[in-house]
């Protein structure tokens, strides 16, 4: 998917009109409108606040990741001594053996919370 239209779905997905978006950003209307044409790009600044604006990452809005979480998410502390950014980071290192462990970990705390919600 181009840039742009990428850009319009996220922006009709979270319930924006492009008059909020450009206020944001201190831009005209037609500046969002060509942005979602694909007739311009942002600049580097201007992306970093429409990330800012949709709470993501710019790797997503450069459609680099699915993965939505912004900065501000992955610098959450989850305790004193992790964030997510952290936890990320830690099973990227981990070897095959570990990383089925924590997949394992993982199925059974998504299994305990749902059976919670289901109380």
């Amino acid at each position: 998917m181009e840039f742009g239209e990428f850009l319009a779905n996220l922006r009709k997905e979270r319930g924006f009109y492009q008059k909020e978006v450009a206020a944001y950003l201190n831009v005209t209307v037609a500046t969002i409108s060509n942005y979602e044409k694909g007739v311009h790009a942002p600049d580097l600044d201007t992306l970093v606040k429409l990330a800012d604006f949709y709470d993501v990452s710019t790797d997503y809005l450069l459609q680099r990741t699915q993965c939505k979480a912004s900065i501000r998410t992955l610098n959450k502390r989850l305790s004193s001594n992790y964030t997510i950014s952290d936890i990320i980071n830690t099973t990227l290192q981990l070897d095959g053996r570990n990383i089925n462990a924590l997949l394992d970990y993982y199925d059974l705390l998504t299994l305990r919370n749902s059976l919670r919600q289901e109380k």
